[in-house]
């Protein structure tokens, strides 16, 4: 989770009534989605995530898609459920992340009535044309949100439906007005999602169908302005138009440019009745925007529809299960779409991409990609797509390894062409690490690794915008990185200000790396890396207590003495040290060496007994869905002052299968089924930001009844599948079957034996090679935990990469 700055029947299956919001368990469900048939795309409820931070937006995008098509209300990522009015339709969006500036440029509008001095929308008046003063206020009655389409019926300006649809380069929309008469489009540049500073703008009419310009925003958490072009081009004539900017409008003018401030131009189309319009954006040019409106051929607003629905089908048809109620199929594929809508496309139709470097790059064969949250999408979602994907994971790791050679540094948190610095630890490693491992980077290991060497061992000079591992003066010689809140940073975030979760995070990556490194016969390297993946010791305080257990990380400064907060005594409850999250969420990050954690928390007993505290494991048995609500984590932002599991954010996702890892497979189950109970077929129904997929890919996984919870080892740790079969279907032919007879969802169920193949197998894991040959996982459940002995074995559990 990145940090904050700061029915009627919907097509039979989206949203019932007006999707009035009810209260539940959660404080706010509205929203029955009922799924058809057996259609993949048909189960999908783009309005999950809309609310309560969840950070989605509804609107139409093709997988991985350059461009966005979204409604515009109040919220910093656009669309919030309970926004009764929308400013516009912006063209691009990510999906589910947390700091304020995400998009919305380009945001268009249709309205009615006069444009002029002393008319319905009066040019003299420069607030005229701030789109929260002509924001149209909208139903949910008849709202539609599935894969590549959305509508909705804007109420104000005698009533109009607004359809989108999107191609991979270019979004659609379909105006039709109930009024008669003339009727406008607004094109708003100046402008964008709340709290998306634009710095500068430009819009140009170029003829009586097209509109071009620029819109110069700032990157995300903070970042730098970057300039996206745009070419938007209607289906129909209109019959006159005029610009604003912040003076007001001018009938009849054909430009207007300039810095920050309202700009923007109205087309006036003539009892057309329909209109449509479609938009093409770039970060190389406007003739790049150009050439994508082209390249992307659309004919029509509904040929462009069935074009993207038929893509979406086949990503979606990836994974078929079977078993469930509706909702929780509605759940499962919403999740698996949320997960295939990033990284996104950044090369133009021609190849063409602005590299990190400020220079003009080509993409010849492959695809580049941007928008890289690494360090939350290295937990779930990278290892989703790298096995459902293989060839896409290829582009995307070649696109990581040209930020390098472009920029000189590996990234972090990648937002369009350049590096964020948002976010810390080290994410990049385990990232590219388990795409090699999934055999992503083939033909490039040497090239990686040497630019995974580098940023595991340098740091980045100071005239680089690259911040890379800026702890890694005290990591290399003292083993630690410091705690220093007054540490300079270069972007939003920088290591030493966390010193502690720091740490943990590059003695995971360097863990991941060395054993990349052996395979790779680099036997030196390695036995250094695995070394340095052991330095999460030396912030063991064995001294500290906390709720009856002894032993914890605790930050140190500079030098090595404990750090200890002015006027109170150090408690692993706080936020000292550690990076949305506290020395209770970051124990369990030590997944690459659990032989040595045990260890220090006095033995595999006192382990399961802190892991029990942690999860409030006997409240869970009771009453999970209930527990999960008075006893986890469950506000977006309540990272601190906690000892609790928090399934919101990414530093303790993988905590549910230390139970497996530590001899007791059968409670991550338990945890795993708890948890689900958080997704839900409802506005709210994801568990925080989904933070690019990462929320939505863990449910997926986990839902399926495996887990990526070691990088580097490829190997998945296993829980009870939640479906009686599921079937994932390669992109090399082959199929792996994961059957669980008699599987429910709505109760806690445990494994009681495993084939893998036709083979019993009593290990908690399979691996990568096992499953990208195709197999079969065939559970055998039981609802009698003391039945559930599978696993248990000395043996049952991988061996920890990192263990001495």
């Amino acid at each position: 989770m990145t940090s904050l700055a700061g029915g009627s029947s919907v097509k039979s299956r989206v949203l019932a009534g007006a999707l009035a919001l009810a209260v539940v368990a959660t404080g706010v469900s509205p929203v029955v989605a009922e799924a058809a048939g057996g259609d993949a795309l048909d189960a999908v409820n783009t309005f999950i995530g809309t609310q309560d931070e969840g950070n989605t937006f509804p609107g139409a995008s093709a997988p991985f898609g350059m461009t966005q098509v979204s409604p515009i209300t109040s919220h910093y990522a656009g669309y919030r459920y309970t926004d009764t009015a929308i400013r516009g339709f912006g063209h691009f969006f990510l999906s589910g992340a947390g700091c304020w500036e995400q998009g919305g440029l380009v945001s268009t509008l249709p309205t009615t009535g006069e444009v002029g001095p002393g008319k319905a929308f009066d040019t003299t008046k420069a607030a005229t044309f701030d789109q929260k003063l002509y924001a149209a206020p909208f139903t949910h009655d008849g709202e539609v949100g599935e894969p590549g389409y959305y509508k909705v019926h804007l109420t104000g300006y005698g009533g109009v439906d607004v359809e989108t649809t999107a191609a991979t380069r270019a979004g659609v929309e379909r105006y039709t007005f109930s009024k008669p008469g003339d009727a406008n489009v607004f094109v708003n540049v100046g402008q964008a999602n709340d709290k998306e500073p634009v710095t500068g703008s430009s819009i140009r009419v170029v003829d009586d169908r097209t509109v071009e310009g620029t819109v110069e925003s700032q990157a995300f958490c903070g970042g730098k302005a970057y300039t996206t072009y745009f070419t938007t081009k209607f289906d129909k004539p209109f019959k006159s138009s005029g610009t604003w900017s912040p003076d007001g409008g001018t009938p009849g003018s054909r430009e207007s440019k300039g810095g920050a401030g309202l700009r923007g131009a109205w087309l006036t189309f003539g009892g057309q009745g329909q209109v449509t319009a479609t938009t093409a954006i770039s970060q190389v040019d406007a003739q790049g925007a150009r050439l994508n409106l082209a390249s992307e051929k659309i004919r029509s607003f509904d040929a462009a529809k069935d074009a993207v629905q038929r893509t979406w089908r086949h990503e979606l048809s990836t994974v078929d299960i079977k078993g469930g109620s509706t909702d929780d199929r509605t759940v499962f594929y919403t999740s698996l779409y949320h997960a295939l809508l990033q990284p996104l496309t950044a090369n133009d139709a021609d190849g063409r991409y602005y590299g990190f470097d400020k220079k003009i790059h080509r993409a010849v064969g492959w695809t580049y990609y941007d928008f890289f949250s690494l360090w939350d999408t290295y937990r779930s979602q990278n290892q989703l797509l790298a096995l459902l994907r293989p060839s896409r994971a290829k582009d995307i790791a070649k696109s990581i390894l040209a930020i390098h050679d472009q920029g000189g540094w590996l990234p972090r948190w990648a937002y369009a062409s350049q590096e964020t610095n948002t976010m810390t630890g080290d994410p990049v490693t385990p990232f590219l690490v388990d795409l090699w491992r999934f055999g992503a980077l083939s033909g490039e290991e040497a090239h990686a690794y040497q630019a995974l060497l580098q940023n595991s061992t340098q740091i980045p000079p100071a005239s680089s915008p690259f911040q890379g591992r800026s702890g890694n003066a005290s990591y290399q010689a003292d083993g630690f990185v410091q705690y220093d809140p007054d540490f300079p940073k270069k972007g939003q975030d920088t290591d030493p200000n966390h010193g502690a979760s720091a740490t943990l995070e590059y003695a995971l990556g360097d863990c991941s790396l060395s054993v990349m490194a052996a395979a790779l016969g680099k036997k030196a390297d390695a036995a250094a890396l695995k070394e340095k993946g052991r330095t999460y010791r030396t912030l063991w305080d064995e001294t500290q207590t906390d709720r009856g257990f002894t032993g914890f990380f605790r930050p140190k400064v500079a030098g090595g003495d404990w750090f200890s907060p002015a006027d109170e005594p150090y408690s692993p409850q706080s936020q000292d040290g550690f990076h949305e999250g506290t020395a209770w969420q970051y124990q369990w990050l030590v997944q690459q060496d659990v032989p040595g954690l045990e260890q220090r928390m006095g033995g595999p007993a006192a382990t399961g007994k802190r892991l029990d505290d942690f999860f409030a494991y006997d409240e869970l048995v009771k009453n999970p869905a209930t527990a999960v609500r008075e006893n986890w984590v469950v506000g977006p932002y309540d990272y601190y002052d906690q000892f609790r599991y928090n399934p919101n954010n990414e530093p303790d996702l993988h905590s549910p299968w230390m139970y497996a890892l530590t001899g007791q497979p059968a409670k991550t189950s338990t945890v795993v089924r708890a948890a689900h109970t958080l997704f839900t077929n409802a506005p709210n129904g994801v568990t925080g930001n989904d933070d690019l997929g990462t929320m939505s890919a863990w449910y997926v996984f986990s839902a399926l009844g495996l887990y990526p919870a070691v990088p580097g080892t490829g190997n998945f740790v296993l829980n009870a599948p939640r479906f009686e079969k599921s079937v994932l279907h390669l992109e090399n032919g082959r199929d792996i079957t994961v059957k669980a007879s008699g599987a429910d969802g709505s109760k806690l169920q445990y494994v009681s034996g495993l084939k893998v193949g036709s083979r019993a197998s009593d290990r908690v894991y399979v691996n990568v090679d096992q499953l990208e040959r195709g197999t079969t996982l065939d559970f055998r459940l039981t609802a009698d935990a003391a039945a559930a002995t599978w696993g248990t074995s000395p043996a049952s559990a991988p061996a920890s990469p990192c263990a001495e």
